[in-house]
């Protein structure tokens, strides 16, 4: 059976800006993401720069990666920084009291994260602890960073960095309601405030302070931030955004379900919660515009993604989980989310770059082999979005069901590129039937038409390292393009990219 769709898209209709940074990872020092995953030092015999390894840096820039977020995570508000300067065999050695109990000897500190960074040539994003640390501790790492000259300057430059690096986007604690102190929100709230005085702006790296914010749907938490620390305080903007976190987490917290296999109630329960970031969005949205209708403070979504069982046979704190087409799907879901509540919603970062849960690669114990996940495929696919503008879109389409949570069974976006190319993707919710879509695009006459699409005949297969590609993009056969008229079947479980010019 196959279901139809319609869709319309003003091409002469401005809208916003998407940012960038709406694609942005996250990498915790956590299971295997930091160690062995990212980091195999410089040493190994697997190819690295300084450390960093080269075909994973490689996979990141493909997908233009705009900020990564570190040191985590519940691990940010357990850590000091200066545990991470200095020579390396010097450094202290440390229990990950978070992750497994696991000894982090702290090869990988500040120094080396931004050089990844500059390796990466994206943004990074720096949580600072707030539960176990200090405003001092926070501004003098703001100023080892950033400062130019003065004592901080200089011990940053006999560890080897003379210039700075003009680091802007800065965290203010991690989940303080839970890993990070299980604050209530207004302890958080004065405890924001305080820090957030201390942290200065240095020359040509003007701060931005990202408070932490709800878990889920706790708008009581988002109320009392925006009601204390949205309004400028003598001069000084405290709060330039506030974060949100959710997962979609099959089977709750205490009762995970598998990444495979699964039926198809698994498929459609994954779908359901996946389309939930939609209603949290709006609802936290509609707090933040209460207290600034002007959006001058972002929701950044700086944790996302599905979060399943861990692999048998894997340490059960390492969270290392296997990805099918549905989680190529969910992630297709949540950036066309994100696009389309872009005008409040400026930063997010999927959950997490390498061996932990969504991420968009894995790689072998001990420096082996990597495989890129259906999630990096989807991210290569969206990369067209980024600081393009957006475009309205309406959608008729049918809608599914999950016990009592329905969703949509289309998910689209659209943009236009400076280049004036009109870029479409689109999802199909559906595992079992595909869909006919019929697409007008209001006031553009296209002459050409690249179509690609991500989708696998058997829904629990997954890459492997024998057998990398299985699920990957390819040409997308049978899209009409006819003036401004679009026709092109989406398969059951699936996401398109359409670019047209």
């Amino acid at each position: 059976m196959t279901h139809h769709a319609k869709i319309q898209i003003n091409t002469a209709e401005s809208g916003p800006v998407i940012s960038k940074h709406i694609f942005g990872h996250f990498a915790e020092h956590l299971g295997r993401c930091i160690y062995d995953g990212l980091w195999v030092g410089p040493e190994s015999p697997v190819p690295n720069v300084r450390g960093w390894r080269s075909d994973l840096v490689e996979a990141l820039r493909a997908i233009k990666i705009p900020n990564l977020r570190w040191p985590g995570g519940c691990f940010a508000d357990d850590y000091f920084w200066r545990d991470g300067i200095g020579p390396t065999e010097q450094r202290p050695r440390r229990v990950n009291a978070h992750w497994g109990g696991v000894l982090d000897d702290n090869a990988v500190g500040t120094h080396e994260f931004l050089d990844l960074c500059e390796q990466l040539e994206c943004e990074p994003y720096i949580a600072a602890n707030v539960g176990s640390g200090s405003p001092r501790e926070m501004r003098e790492w703001v100023e080892y960073v950033n400062a130019a000259a003065g004592t901080l300057a200089d011990e940053r430059a006999a560890n080897g960095r003379k210039e700075p690096w003009k680091v802007t986007l800065w965290g203010v604690g991690n989940e303080n309601w839970g890993c990070g102190g299980h604050m209530r929100p207004d302890y958080y709230a004065d405890e924001y405030r305080r820090y957030a005085t201390y942290v200065q702006d240095h020359p040509d790296a003007t701060v931005q302070r990202m408070a932490c914010g709800p878990n889920e749907d706790d708008y009581s938490w988002t109320e009392v931030m925006m009601r204390q620390c949205a309004a400028p305080l003598y001069g000084f903007q405290p709060m330039d955004g506030l974060s949100l976190h959710y997962y979609t987490l099959p089977g709750g917290w205490d009762n995970k379900a598998p990444a495979r296999p699964f039926d198809q109630a698994g498929w459609n329960e994954v779908m359901a919660l996946g389309w939930r970031m939609d209603e949290l969005v709006i609802k936290h949205s509609a707090i933040m515009d209460r207290h600034d209708p002007d959006k001058k403070v972002a929701l950044v979504v700086d944790e996302w993604g599905a979060w399943y069982r861990e692999e048998k046979g894997t340490h059960p704190r390492f969270l290392f989980q296997q990805q099918t087409v549905r989680d190529a799907v969910l992630a297709a879901i949540n950036l066309n989310i994100f696009i389309d509540h872009c005008e409040r919603l400026r930063f997010a970062n999927l959950a997490q770059v390498v061996n932990v849960l969504q991420a968009i690669a894995l790689t072998e114990p001990a420096g082996g082999r990597l495989v890129l996940t259906p999630t990096w495929d989807v991210f290569a696919l969206y990369a067209v979005h980024q600081e393009a503008m957006r475009l309205p879109i309406t959608i008729e389409t049918a809608q599914l069901a999950h016990v009592e949570k329905s969703f949509p069974q289309v998910s689209a976006t659209a943009s236009l590129a400076e280049n004036g190319q009109i870029n479409v993707t689109l999802a199909n919710t559906d595992s079992v039937h595909e869909v006919e879509i019929s697409m007008a695009l209001q006031g553009a006459t296209s002459k050409t038409v690249q179509a690609r699409v991500i989708a696998s005949p058997e829904l629990t297969a997954c890459n492997t390292f024998d057998q990398p590609r299985t699920i990957t993009t390819t040409d997308l056969a049978g899209v009409t393009l006819s003036g401004d008229q679009v026709t092109l079947t989406l398969s059951a479980a699936s996401v398109v990219s359409l670019n047209l010019s």
